[in-house]
Order: structure tokens, then sequence, then C-alpha cells
């Protein structure tokens, strides 16, 4: 761990889960003096969904988060952030969709709500840095912060934290990133949080509890259905070969839904302005080349033409060993050794050295 730099004082955020909650609680243990935070991002109720609210955006768990900071007799408050959220990350989520690519709304909430309004907060409740729940560590070399992976391979969330800037890894801590999950479930029970230890974790986007993101967007756009209904099946040559309910209903690798061709087929490219999806055999979701723009660096704040790296091109990807090369605009074109499956615009390309994140950014396009 990082001197600490300021004061001795660190503004926790408590999603009420049992990772936030055991971060809490290690730090508590190193000396720290801790004021919890919650924050309130989505409100089911006003958005026509009727499902249980779920995670982060739950009474629940922001009444757990309170009750474990009360217990420890450090102050907790929660904050409303539900219009930024509203306005940039579900804004964000439908818009890509409605012109073809897929994102990643919780990239995109890490690092310009979570961070930005964490860092806010703690200025204004004299805490110099902030910590999370991650299963990341943070490493700092020659005057740059990096995210680093964390030590359980099956937990590690360095993918996600790739857009953090320099500024805001600077006041950061993951308590939680040299701990495998098993060790994090055992803290729980020794001290006392038994419903933590066993308390279900939630996979879906905090927004669509449900996981259905094709009915949330036809509530968020009025008469989408309408809109975008009738559209061409293609093949790669252009031959029509059947009729699909919309474009934003349809992703990159996508099997189930399609059309009956006497063999698997797949969604192999989204022609948003044509409303077609072109579909094929799994061999041509194959690409080795690739796009990816709007970058934040990490550990380097350039690379030089040709080096080499592991790419990671999605949640939980394995990685591929690929180069990089500059292109104009900030642009970088990234080359694979070997071919990949389903080259996503809108999600996430992160570049590792090692275990080290170089950068990250969104993939703009195969090529």
């Amino acid at each position: 761990m990082r001197k600490v730099k300021k004061n001795n004082r660190v503004l926790v955020a408590m999603s009420g889960g049992i990772d936030s909650s055991i971060a809490a609680l290690l730090l508590e243990e190193q000396g720290f003096e801790l004021v919890g935070i919650t924050m309130k991002t989505w409100d089911y109720s006003t958005a026509g969904n009727n499902s249980k609210e779920t995670g982060c955006c739950s009474l629940d768990s922001i009444n757990d988060a309170r009750e474990l900071a009360v217990s420890r007799g450090f102050p907790h408050y929660i904050i409303d952030i539900r219009e930024e959220f509203e306005g940039s990350i579900v804004s964000n989520f439908v818009s890509e969709y409605m012109v073809g690519r897929t994102p990643n709304p919780c990239i995109l909430c890490n690092t310009f709500i979570k961070w930005e309004a964490l860092l806010k907060r703690a200025d204004e409740l004299d805490c110099y840095y902030i910590a999370t729940g991650h299963y990341a560590q943070l490493k700092e070399e020659a005057g740059r912060y990096y995210v680093t992976k964390g030590i359980d391979g099956g937990k590690d969330q360095s993918y996600v934290l790739w857009g953090v800037s320099q500024e805001n890894l600077a006041r950061t801590m993951f308590p939680l990133g040299d701990f495998h999950k098993s060790e994090i479930r055992d803290l729980a029970r020794k001290h006392g949080f038994d419903n933590l230890a066993n308390k279900r974790e939630s996979f879906e986007i905090c927004f669509i509890p449900d996981n259905d993101y094709r009915g949330f967007l036809k509530r968020e756009v009025e008469g989408l259905e309408q809109k975008v209904d009738g559209g061409d099946f293609v093949l790669t040559d252009g031959t029509v070969v059947g009729k699909h309910g919309g474009f934003p209903f349809y992703t990159i690798g996508q099997r189930k839904g399609l059309i009956a061709m006497g063999k698997p087929v797949y969604v192999n490219e989204i022609d948003a302005e044509n409303n077609r999806i072109v579909i094929g055999p799994r061999e041509e979701l194959l690409g080795d080349k690739m796009l990816v723009g709007k970058l934040n660096w990490q550990k380097y704040s350039s690379i030089d033409d040709g080096m080499k790296v592991e790419v990671q091109i999605r949640h939980h990807d394995p990685g591929s060993t690929a180069r990089l090369y500059n292109e104009p605009n900030g642009v970088i074109r990234v080359e694979f050794d070997q071919p990949v499956s389903a080259i996503t615009p809108g999600q996430s390309a992160v570049f590792f050295e090692n275990d080290d994140v170089i950068a990250g950014g969104f993939i703009v396009k195969r090529i």
C-alpha cells in the first residue's frame, strides 16, 4: 500500500455487498479513519420497470451499507446521482445501440460518474483517498499510476478500470487486490457478517435487473419496434436471406434468435444505417485487426509502433497477443498474432503488459 500523503481519512464506496463491506473492515483494521458513502444511481419506479431493485441501487443494499457503518462506528452518507447517471450512462447505452454498437455501461459509470462523484465528496468530507471493493491492485512507477490485475484471476476487475484517470488513480485504494474471493467470504464470517458471506452477487446491469436489454430499449425509445422492424438478414455478399425484428436487438457473435439456414450462423456485422444484419458461419466472425479510440493511458503515456501486448476485447476474455501501432487522431491499430472472434464495436479493448494495464479504449471497428 502506498504511503498516505495527506491524511488518514478514507472515503469508502459501499454498495452494501460483501466486497465493499470487507474493504471497509480491512482499512479500519489498518488504522484508517473511515467515512462510508453509498450512491443511488437508478430508480425503477420512474422507469416503467416493475422489477425488484437489485445490487447497488436497491433500498436493501443501501440499508445494509448503513447498518455496517453504524455497527463499526463510522459515518455513512447517501448521495443521489440519478440525474447524472441517467443523463450520461443510460442515454449513452441507448444511443450506442441505436447506431449499431454494443456499449459497456459499467465502464462508463466507473470512469465518468462514480470516481468523479466520490472524489468530489471526498474533498467535501476532508478525505484524501477513496477506496472501492474492486478486485484489482494499484502501482506507481516513474510518476505514473496504473491498475494491475488482482491475484484472484476469477474475480479480477482490472479490465473495467482502464478509464480511471491518473489524477483519480493517485487518490484510490483497492484493499481487496491481494485477496481471493474465498478469503473475503471467510473474513465476513470471522467478523460475524454471515449475511454478507451468503449474499447472492448481482451480475446484471444495475438499471436492467431482468437482464432484458431489448425490453429496456423498447421502453426508452418511443415507437422503436415500428422504426426498425422488418430489416434484412443478409449474407456477407449482400444476399438477402430473411427479415429480422430490428438491428438494436442483435449483438455481434449472437447465434440464437436468427433464422434457420441448415447450419449454425452468427451475427457478423450490424448495419444500423440500412437496418441490416450480416450473418454467416463462425469463421466469418474471426478478425486479426481492429481500431481502438478514445484511449486512456495508464502505465505509459504513449507507445512505440510494434509494441507487443496482451489485449482483452471483453470482460473475462483470457486475452490475445497483439502488436500496437499509432494511427492519426489518437487511434491505435491492433494487429493480433492469431485471429480472434467477435470483435465488437462499442466494447472496450484493454492493453496489458504482463498484469499491468497500459491503456484502454473503445473498439471503433474491425479492419
